[in-house]
């Protein structure tokens, strides 16, 4: 069970850097440019949900955030369950 346990804590901590990346480049690139739509694309469905639920408020949209705190939620409640498994 371990190398399961690993690869879906890889995964989630990848998804959690593509997440940071998104938001970061957010502030410096054009939305045009191809990073920042490649990171867009990716990162796009994940926040739609969050977004319709939580709408931009003012200046400030916090479904990154969210969507962060989820990863880290869902990662823990499925580690756990395989541990429970084995």
């Amino acid at each position: 069970m371990d190398p399961l346990i690993s690869a879906i804590e890889l995964v989630s901590l990848g998804l959690t850097l593509v997440v940071l990346a998104d938001m970061v480049v957010s502030f410096f690139l054009n939305p045009f440019h191809p990073v920042r739509r490649a990171l867009d694309s990716f990162v796009n469905p994940m926040l739609a949900p969050i977004r319709r639920i939580l709408p931009p408020l003012g200046m400030f949209d916090f479904s990154p955030m969210v969507l962060l705190v989820l990863i880290r939620i869902i990662q823990q409640i499925v580690v756990q369950v395989l541990r429970g498994l084995g």
